[in-house]
């Protein structure tokens, strides 16, 4: 007699993607719809909270039944809701958390908060099995962090960014650059045509610490491009976007191996947004190679990097083991650190 499968609806609304899957056992995805606002967004140059919140509210029950009808499951069959409850946009989450508190409520199942960093590690969950411990280098749009983990489940953030993310860097350089927004995969590919030619600084690499800064780049680049402007000198778009990128990358790689060598982790996992990144996936797998070839490297399919409701039900199997459920009182909490219980 085989095993009854546990099937956990997720929800993720945290930003700009409204998404709702089924996961079975942590790691076999039934069905995972993504509705993105990408195209609503894209001429303000950024996301728009309000505009986020009312295309959450449009989509969330289609998304939900569209989730369900793929897997062919009912609510019979669910074991439990997950939801984000953080961090993120607070009117965007609160569609989530309302809706999966609705079907909780209805259906009398089991509810799950789930940090959303946690979900873009355990993304690789799809993969294969995670190994412990284990060091995580979660890069989005919002954060920049090294994540450690002793086991299943257990946080401790080694280091985080100061000032700007590595993802809002690259939004805010993709603007200046006259990119579309978003414009990270844009410089990403920009990157490998040109070269890195302006050697911009590579902030606190040295420092005896795993903290990140991408404020100072930042304004490294804009000052080269006005200042150029203001003199009418043309300046190489892929060189700059490849100098852009290789100070980004150099940081990130460098204090992530070093992290890896103090913590003497078995497993180094990529997360986040800025995982699909070409030029970092690259880079961190001939890093690790030529020094840490003993450790397990996971990167995520490019499918599971950007924001999704699977990678939220991967988070949520471990806390439905655990049992570790929320009460209706749930709320969104927009600034949620993922080592907060």
């Amino acid at each position: 007699m085989t095993q009854k499968k546990t099937l956990i609806l997720a929800i993720e609304t945290s930003c700009d993607e409204t998404s709702a899957a089924i996961v079975a056992d942590g790691h076999i995805i039934l069905s995972n719809i993504v509705a993105s606002q990408i195209k609503s967004h894209m001429r303000f140059g950024g996301v728009v909270p309000e505009i986020a919140s009312r295309h959450h509210v449009e989509q969330i029950t289609q998304c939900i039944e569209e989730a369900m009808s793929q897997a062919k499951v009912t609510y019979q069959d669910l074991a439990a809701v997950a939801v984000t409850e953080g961090p993120g946009l607070v009117g965007a989450l609160l569609v989530g958390v309302n809706a999966a508190k609705a079907i909780a409520f209805a259906h009398q199942l089991p509810l799950i908060p789930v940090n959303h960093m946690a979900g873009h590690i355990y993304a690789n969950r799809f993969e294969a099995p995670l190994e412990f411990p284990l060091m995580a280098l979660v890069v989005s749009g919002g954060h920049t962090e090294l994540v450690y983990m002793e086991k299943d489940g257990v946080f401790e953030i080694v280091g985080e960014t100061r000032d700007d993310a590595a993802g809002e860097a690259y939004d805010k350089v993709g603007r200046v650059l006259g990119l579309t927004y978003p414009g990270g995969k844009q410089i990403d590919q920009m990157a490998h045509i040109g070269q890195d030619t302006f050697h911009f600084p590579r902030a606190m690499i040295k420092e005896n610490n795993y903290d990140f800064s991408f404020s100072g780049l930042k304004s490294a680049f804009i000052n080269t491009v006005h200042n150029a402007e203001q003199k009418q000198i043309a300046l190489n778009k892929e060189d700059l976007a490849a100098s852009f990128q290789a100070s980004v990358i150099e940081v990130l790689v460098t204090k992530t191996i070093r992290a890896c060598q103090e913590y003497q982790v078995k497993t180094l996992v990529l997360a986040g947004g800025v995982a699909a990144n070409a030029g970092l996936r690259a880079t961190l797998k001939e890093q690790m190679a030529c020094q840490l070839a003993d450790i397990k490297l996971m990167i995520p399919p490019l499918a599971l990097c950007g924001d999704n409701a699977a990678m939220i039900g991967a988070a949520a199997y471990i806390s439905y083991q655990k049992e570790e459920w929320a009460g209706y009182d749930l709320n969104a909490i927009p600034s949620l650190e993922i080592d907060e219980k």
